[in-house]
């Protein structure tokens, strides 16, 4: 029985700190978490196709992939990170870019700035479906397919330990300068279970500072904060919004923001209301003279955090000039 698009795969749910061995079937095995788009890749006679997480067709976008995998000796299935390199990162802003790209505008951008599947999981191979078999056993074929060189070329395998030492380097920050977000943890005995949050993903957490330039909600209680810093040309930037504030902290700012002046810059402005969403966010500037320090995750595209901050305090002995200026 072979798999066809549209299908669902395996996910991952969030945890704060890495699980101890035994948390899922077997022994834990940390993959990489790369910063890319979640890419399942069907690659058979008659069917060439990379399905996004969410369903989409991304094959029209990635001539190059489309080439490799028609090339390949043997008819696949994998499940993988597809990710586009760029000044010595995986590049997220470069990668979305492509993904909207057509025709020869993909072949063009194909050749400047060439895509390529990170693998980490083969759920099918020459005709036989391999969910039922542990993750063991798939990750052994996998590796078998990159040492046969039937993977090759714009085909790389995901590293993978189970070393808690390595998963705890992996977890440093620094490696967010390279597109590693973090680890993905995997019990050796798991089945693949489609549509299931079975694994764990940890992120790699750091801390930095921002303006507070506005808040969503009342200003008698803020729901959330809409942090910013200045780029070289004196432009308040929108650089991440946190989340939902806990009832004490709604309190305490409260007494200290101040309803913007008539001078504020983002009077006028708009702000969408999520990634990929085309809604507004409603919010209310305030005085930018706040400066809050929060936790973020190492997902930042030219210093503009992609995910959700949890706010951690307010930095009373900093000044908004002294924050780091957007992008220095």
């Amino acid at each position: 029985m072979t798999l066809t698009p549209p299908f669902e795969p395996m996910l991952a749910g969030a945890r704060r700190e890495l699980p101890r061995d035994g948390t899922l079937p077997g022994h834990l095995v940390a993959e990489q978490k790369l910063d890319g788009f979640r890419t399942l890749l069907f690659a058979r006679p008659g069917l060439v196709m990379l399905q996004s997480r969410n369903g989409a067709d991304l094959t029209p976008a990635f001539p190059e992939i489309s080439a490799a995998a028609s090339a390949l000796g043997e008819g696949l299935v994998l499940d993988a990170e597809l990710v586009v390199p760029y000044e010595g990162r995986l590049h997220f802003g470069r990668l979305q870019q492509r993904a909207r790209r057509r025709g020869r505008g993909a072949a063009a951008a194909a050749m400047e700035h060439p895509a390529y599947l990170i693998v980490f999981d083969v759920l099918e191979a020459a005709g036989v479906e391999l969910l039922e078999q542990p993750y063991r056993e798939r990750r052994a074929r996998l590796e078998g397919l990159f040492a046969r060189a039937v993977l090759d070329g714009l085909f790389t395998l995901c590293p993978a330990t189970t070393d808690r030492a390595t998963m705890l380097d992996w977890l440093d920050p620094a490696w967010g300068t390279a597109g590693i977000e973090g680890v993905v943890l995997k019990g050796s005995e798991q089945r693949y279970l489609p549509g299931r949050r079975a694994w764990i993903k940890v992120r790699s957490r750091t801390t930095a500072e921002g303006v507070i330039g506005g808040v969503t909600g009342p200003l008698a209680s803020p729901a959330s904060l809409l942090l910013a810093r200045y780029d070289g040309a004196g432009r308040l930037r929108l650089i991440a919004r946190s989340t939902p504030l806990p009832t004490a902290v709604r309190t305490d700012l409260a007494g200290r923001l101040r309803a913007a002046t008539g001078e504020h810059q983002w009077h006028g402005r708009r702000f969408s209301a999520g990634w990929g969403t085309r809604g507004e966010l409603e919010y209310h500037p305030v005085d930018p003279d706040l400066v809050a320090e929060f936790v973020a995750d190492t997902a930042v595209d030219d210093g503009i955090y992609r995910h959700p901050v949890q706010f951690l305090r307010l930095r009373e002995d900093l000044l908004a000039q002294e924050i780091p200026l957007l992008g220095s």
